[in-house]
């Protein structure tokens, strides 16, 4: 099959397990289904989205890709169902129940779906035991994480045992804004945490794997930001500036941070050819895949024709249409442009 590959999807299982540990209060995810298709998922007592059946049902989504013009997509959860505030016990086995759902979504139709499933980061040893059953899964092909695991930023130093077994595996990994620092000093509504928030989130997230070290102990790890990698872009300049008049940080790192942000993939999620064109200058062409955040609501309905637009050669669209998501997934594709 060919065409666009859609790196950056989310799904939400029809259903969870009854919550089976023995503490209470706790923010254990269900969903409780309405009318025609539509639902709404649970974190303990509290509401959190609405949803439709499109974030359960494999054939609903092949028809509605087939509408798009994607011919693949790439299904990771959605983002709260990480859960990294649960305690770890809990968080196994809601894992294990999320990477599942996802497999049988696969299987359902894997000319058109891809896997990335979840891991219980707030436990190393469970997470590492969970990245096994992910790597010996034939549905799922990676894992997504959030940005933080409780406050501590994903390159964070703790993460580097993880991280090497990650990187033993060969195993992708997409990261996703995940309850942002800095929401108290939003102004407006509710949904400007995932508009200013969640880019400034990834920035952290991104600057984290340059100083905390992980890149450059493991530099083949194929690591992916979503929305572009946030404001990681405009935060890089100032990095590398910093690191040339620091002889000390370049002691600490070797790799430069230009360097090393070269070695991230990122979705196209930014909603402008500008912004596109500014990725590609910044980060190559070898390393944009497409992220549309469907089926949410602040999904780009536009990718493929916003990539249209930016008047590349064939040969350069093919690669963020689908070639680059290939190389990260591991599928095969060759690198011919930087």
């Amino acid at each position: 099959m060919t065409g666009t590959i859609d790196i950056h999807t989310h799904v939400v299982p029809s259903s969870f397990p009854a919550y089976r540990g023995i503490r209470k209060d706790v923010a254990w995810p269900s969903v409780v289904h309405q009318d025609c298709g539509h639902a709404c998922v649970y974190t303990g007592e509290k509401p959190f989205r609405a949803i439709t059946a499109n974030s359960w049902n494999p054939r609903l989504r092949s028809e509605e890709m087939e509408a798009s013009g994607i011919a693949r997509q790439a299904l990771s959860p959605m983002p709260e169902l990480l859960s990294y505030w649960l305690q770890p016990d809990d968080a196994a086995i809601l894992a294990r129940h999320t990477n599942d759902e996802i497999a049988q979504m696969v299987s359902a139709d894997r000319a058109r779906f891809l896997g990335l499933g979840m891991v219980p980061l707030q436990s190393i040893d469970l997470a590492i035991r969970e990245l096994h059953y992910i790597a010996e899964n034939e549905c799922l092909h990676g894992i997504e994480l959030g940005t933080n695991i409780n406050g501590k930023p994903i390159g964070h130093p703790d993460f580097a045992a993880f991280f090497a077994v990650v990187n033993e595996l060969s195993l992708p990994v997409f990261v996703h804004a995940l309850r942002p620092v800095g929401v108290e000093r939003l102004v407006g509504g509710a949904m400007l945490e995932q508009v200013i928030a969640f880019p400034c989130e990834t920035a952290f997230a991104a600057a984290s794997f340059v100083t905390g070290g992980i890149m450059q102990a493991h530099p083949d790890l194929r690591i992916a930001f979503s929305h572009g990698g946030g404001a990681f872009g405009q935060v890089l300049p100032r990095l590398q500036f910093s690191w040339s008049m620091a002889p000390e940080l370049q002691e600490k790192l070797t790799l430069s941070p230009n360097e090393v942000a070269r070695k991230f993939f990122y979705d196209t999620l930014v909603y402008d050819e500008g912004a596109l064109r500014y990725l590609i200058e910044k980060f190559g062409i070898s390393q944009l895949m497409v992220g549309t955040d469907y089926p949410f609501l602040i999904m780009d309905r536009e990718a493929n024709q916003r990539i249209d637009r930016l008047g590349l050669s064939e040969s350069e669209k093919r690669q963020i249409l689908r070639g680059n998501a290939l190389r990260f997934f591991g599928l095969g594709f060759p690198q011919t442009s930087t």
